[in-house]
């Protein structure tokens, strides 16, 4: 069995990788399928889907967005969002190619909504910056420049940070200079272990450490709450992925102790009404949850997976990349209890390839043929023809169904 990753951003959210990056570096590691996951922007997944055909490895395009719950059982409730109560992360799976533009175009507003939000942080940070004698920053020539804004990718805190990062280094150089400038006049503490990084000057990831450190630092300073035109209702965002075919997923987080990524404090977050929550994603029209193993708990995975099953939601999976530290590996979906996952990806693949071919063949289509068999049924079918098929022709997936 192969590890899966259907979760990767790319450069047009926040990563060092270009799309077309992306299949070569999961191949080298040894993936057998990966999956690209943008903040708000499908606009470099044909790039990606190219590049994976190219080298024949299974691959996905979804998109990762935030909506608000108003009208449902959480509204004003606190459930995978560190930062808003009443704002959700959610992603849509396995978007058909021939839907790219309609979510281009769905997407537009969302993406101007946030560039502007972008625009008064940058503002709001600077002020800050100025206040501790520190450089400041010019929103179009340091932050938007080291975006794909202009090819439809979205802009977020973390490129305001990582084009801090750059600036000072810039000003004060690697090591001694940048540590002793954050500690002293910036007065942000920087933790043993990642002192011990930045005063590496041969450390390749350098940058995205320095973003790391004023990631707790700073962004509380600086960041402003969304607006509904930038998170549009759960409601309006899940219909319309169904109607294109996508797979909408709510992303579980789950309540955090001790962080076994090391990068979320200890939180609540949706665990104490999971149950309900679950429920609630049912009627909204999900079809799936989506989840990271290695942020959470046996227990808590045990409780979700057995609450996906009853509700006869899919289970997705995947390992949020976004730094050049992080690996594309995630050992932990080799283990027995995490294999149906695998076969999820897979399923995930062939549902993609087949709806943008034949919409009725997508998974979940009320035409589907397949629509007597229960989920696990389903997905075992799907999975079957996920491995089976040539993946430097996924277009011709579909005469594996069609005979």
């Amino acid at each position: 069995m192969q590890e899966i990753n259907n979760h990767v951003h790319s450069t047009f959210s926040f990563s060092p990788y270009a799309p077309a990056e992306i299949p070569a570096k999961a191949q080298a590691a040894g993936l057998g399928t990966v999956g690209i996951m943008d903040h708000d922007s499908v606009s470099g997944c044909a790039e990606f889907l190219d590049a994976a055909k190219q080298i024949g490895i299974a691959a996905t395009a979804g998109c990762e967005v935030r909506v608000n719950m108003d009208g449902t059982c959480v509204e004003g409730r606190k459930t995978n969002n560190p930062d808003e109560p009443n704002v959700s992360y959610i992603a849509l799976h396995g978007i058909p190619r021939s839907q790219f533009k309609a979510v281009e175009e769905f997407l537009a507003l969302i993406h101007d909504a946030r560039i502007n939000r972008d625009r008064k942080e940058v503002e709001k940070l600077n002020a800050v910056l100025a206040k501790r004698g520190a450089p400041e920053l010019d929103f179009d020539r340091d932050v938007l420049a080291i975006s794909e804004a202009a090819r439809g990718g979205s802009v977020t805190e973390r490129h305001i940070l990582y084009a801090l990062s750059l600036k000072l280094i810039d000003a004060y150089g690697k090591g001694e200079g940048v540590v002793n400038f954050v500690e002293q006049t910036l007065t942000i503490p920087i933790p043993g272990k990642l002192k011990e990084v930045l005063l590496d000057l041969d450390n390749p990831h350098y940058a995205y450490d320095l973003l790391g450190v004023f990631k707790s630092a700073l962004v509380p300073l600086f960041f402003i709450p969304s607006g509904k035109d930038e998170c549009l209702n759960v409601q309006t965002v899940v219909d319309f992925a169904n109607a294109i075919g996508a797979i909408p997923a709510y992303a579980y987080l789950g309540d955090v102790g001790e962080s076994p990524t090391g990068d979320k404090k200890a939180e609540k977050f949706e665990d104490d009404f999971l149950d309900e929550l679950v429920s609630e994603l049912v009627r909204i029209g999900f079809k799936a949850v989506t989840y990271m193993p290695p942020r959470n708990t046996r227990e808590q995975l045990i409780r979700l997976q057995k609450l996906c099953k009853e509700n006869e939601l899919m289970e997705i999976s995947g390992v949020d990349i976004n730094s050049s530290r992080q690996s594309f590996n995630c050992p932990i979906l080799l283990e027995p209890e995490f294999a149906h996952l695998a076969d999820a990806a897979y399923a995930l693949i062939a549902h993609e390839k087949l709806a943008d071919q034949v919409p009725s063949l997508g998974m979940f289509h009320p035409e589907n043929p397949q629509h007597f068999q229960t989920l696990e049924e389903r997905i075992a079918f799907y999975a079957d023809i996920g491995k089976r098929m040539d993946h430097t022709r996924p277009e011709k997936a579909v005469e594996l169904v069609q005979g």
